[in-house]
């Protein structure tokens, strides 16, 4: 009955995976639209998102009098959905964003499938790992919706999701296994899925994080070319959003590594071993932990928090790939 599960689960992620590439085509095809529009039309959705903002900003600081210093009301008005994000109306996004929760649908029935086959859950192995981070990735976008419209990041995600999924599917594919003794644990379901949550919290972050980067040029008329940057946020906006979604992100990962050091103690008699995983994961969380102290205590703002936030983001893909490749360890459980 397993090797039917593995072959439904096979099956189900081709069919996401082809939806994925339609998605990425019409997110893309958007873009070349945006990039197509004449600069009035760009400079007159860019005043619209700046009276948007005055009008937002207006009620915001009615709010703040309302409520008091540092108020609730204030929060809840900024953090919900603006006309600054971005043109949600248009009919290729609207069509990229369906085919992109179609995709997720087909993503997740893929990996229960391969749960069922396993008869746990299915994180166990770079192929598992690459199945359930990527559609982790995928529904944190799709659920961030509800708090700001993201939707011109669905390139950036139907790409990333695509090319995760793709590599591990074709590369790093296992049969069904037995679980090693190390991994028979309910940690492992809390400590690699909490992990897999900050990893898509930090994915997120780096894409705002690169659109931050390429509007800042823009703003300085580097990339006064690329209309399609003229309607989204401005750079100040995506480098809020970039922190918000990063210290999300970073508390999930702060949880990882004491769940981590948990589990360790259970299944190896310490806590700490400076096994290579060990040690890239207190890396991880020192860059992101420096991110978060120097913009908020040096004021490192602007392109240098942007860099930092992707050069967190590479630790995490280090991680994931190179030190489960081509090093030892004991946390070390590629399947391959």
């Amino acid at each position: 009955m397993s090797e039917t599960y593995a072959s439904y689960a096979l099956v189900v992620i081709y069919s996401a995976m082809a939806v994925y590439v339609l998605a990425f085509v019409f997110f893309t095809l958007d873009l070349a639209k945006r990039s197509a529009e004449s600069p009035r039309a760009v400079a007159g959705s860019t005043a619209a998102r700046a009276s948007g903002s005055a009008v937002a900003a207006s009620a915001s600081g009615s709010a703040a009098s309302a409520t008091g210093p540092g108020g609730v009301g204030t929060l809840e008005r900024e953090s919900g959905p603006t006309a600054e994000s971005g043109s949600g109306g248009r009919r290729m996004e609207r069509i990229a964003f369906a085919l992109t929760a179609l995709a997720w649908v087909l993503h997740v029935a893929g990996a229960v499938f391969r749960g069922l086959a396993d008869g746990h859950v299915p994180w166990s192995n770079m192929f598992e790992f690459s199945l359930v981070s990527s559609g982790i990735v995928v529904g944190v976008f799709l659920f961030l919706q509800f708090w700001q419209n993201l939707r011109f990041l669905g390139t950036y995600i139907s790409g990333f999701a695509l090319v995760v999924l793709g590599v591990g599917t074709v590369n790093f594919y296992v049969p069904v296994t037995p679980l090693p003794p190390a991994l028979q644990s309910y940690w492992l379901v809390i400590h690699v899925f909490v992990a897999t949550l900050g990893t898509a919290f930090f994915g997120v972050g780096a894409g705002l994080s690169i659109v931050q980067l390429l509007q800042t040029r823009r703003e300085a008329d580097r990339l006064a070319r690329l209309n399609f940057l003229g309607t989204m946020p401005t750079a100040e906006r995506l480098e809020n959003l970039a922190y918000r979604v990063i210290v999300v992100g970073f508390v999930f990962w702060t949880f990882t590594l004491i769940a981590g050091s948990i589990w360790a103690e259970r299944a190896w008699g310490r806590y700490w071993g400076w096994d290579t995983k060990e040690v890239w994961t207190f890396i991880i969380w020192v860059l992101f932990a420096g991110y978060i102290h120097a913009r908020a205590t040096r004021g490192w703002r602007g392109t240098r928090s942007a860099w930092l936030a992707l050069i967190g983001f590479g630790a995490v893909a280090f991680n994931y790939t190179i030190v489960n490749l081509f090093f030892k360890g004991l946390h070390v459980y590629s399947g391959l």
